[in-house]
Formats: structure tokens, sequence, C-alpha cells
């Protein structure tokens, strides 16, 4: 388990060295935002209509599998087939990975990144910067989540799919 104690660590050192170019970005992002909806103020509400509120209602009980647990697991295998990228060797990672975004699909109404800490979900998530899958994912095939790896990662398996069970024991204990 070894290889698990240093994924881990792995991720907690770019999780930290990402947090101050990530306020970074999140200040340029929300100027732009500024000045957009300043420049669309005058027009007519079609224009924001991208933009989706976050459902209202109680939150999901996160012992009951959700129905986005589901469309995130058949997501994530169509993207990783698609991409050509593969699963962490490890089934609990994106076990993880796909139960944070379901869990964002369905408080949020989108799939935003749940590795990432931020000052306002519902803002990124209407950005939809961080949303799976994020930029850096689809245009470098950087995933900071290792839900989606290159075949030159060390921690890439051999799987493009994963089963509602898997999922399942990947997070049991959560």
């Amino acid at each position: 388990n070894l290889s698990y104690i240093i994924l881990l660590l792995y991720l907690f050192i770019y999780n930290m060295l990402s947090i101050s170019r990530l306020q970074s970005v999140s200040a340029i992002r929300k100027k732009e935002t500024f000045r957009c909806s300043d420049s669309a103020a005058g027009k007519s509400s079609e224009n924001n209509s991208s933009k989706r509120p976050a459902p209202k209602g109680k939150k999901p009980d996160p012992n009951v599998p959700s129905k986005q647990l589901e469309v995130m697991r058949k997501f994530a295998e169509q993207y990783a087939r698609r991409s050509k990228t593969y699963f962490c060797v490890d089934k609990s990672v994106p076990s993880v990975v796909i139960k944070g975004l379901a869990e964002h699909k369905d408080t949020l109404g989108a799939a935003l990144c749940p590795c990432r800490h931020y000052d306002d979900k519902e803002a990124e998530a209407a950005a939809g910067y961080w949303n799976c899958p994020c930029v850096p994912m689809r245009e470098r095939k950087e995933c900071h989540c290792m839900l989606f790896l290159t075949e030159e990662n060390d921690f890439a398996g051999k799987e493009q799919t994963i089963s509602a069970e898997e999922i399942q024991q990947g997070i049991t204990g959560m």
C-alpha cells in the first residue's frame, strides 16, 4: 500500500500548490464575469440562460446512491474511452471522484471537480472552468483528480470501465 500512500501524498501536495494559482485564476475570472455581466446588463435575459441556478431542496442522503452516481459512472467510462485515458489501478480513487462529481451534480446542477477547494462553489459551477471534464483535461489531458490517466502515468490501470459495485466498495466507510 506504499503506492497508495504516495498517491495520496502526491494529491495533497498538488492540491496545496494549486490553491494559490486557483485563487488568482478565480480572481481573474470574477473580474471577467463582472465585465461580462456589465456589458450584458442592457440585453435580454436570454443571454444569461446558460447559468444554471443551483437546485433547491434538501441535501441528498450520502448512504443512498443517487441516479447522478450512475450518470457520472457512465460519463466517466465514455469519456475515458473517448479520450484514450484509463482509471487508476486502485479503483477507490475513481470511485471517490465519481461520487464527488455526482454529489455536485445533485447539489449544484453541474459536475464540478470535487478535488479542489472553492470559495464559492455555485459561482465556479456556473463559470464552467472546473466542471468535468475540466479545461486542463480537455486541453492537455491533465486530470488533477486522477480520474482520467494517460497510459504513461504510473498509477494508470488498464481499465476504462468501473462498475456500480466497484464504486460502492470504493466509497464504503466514507
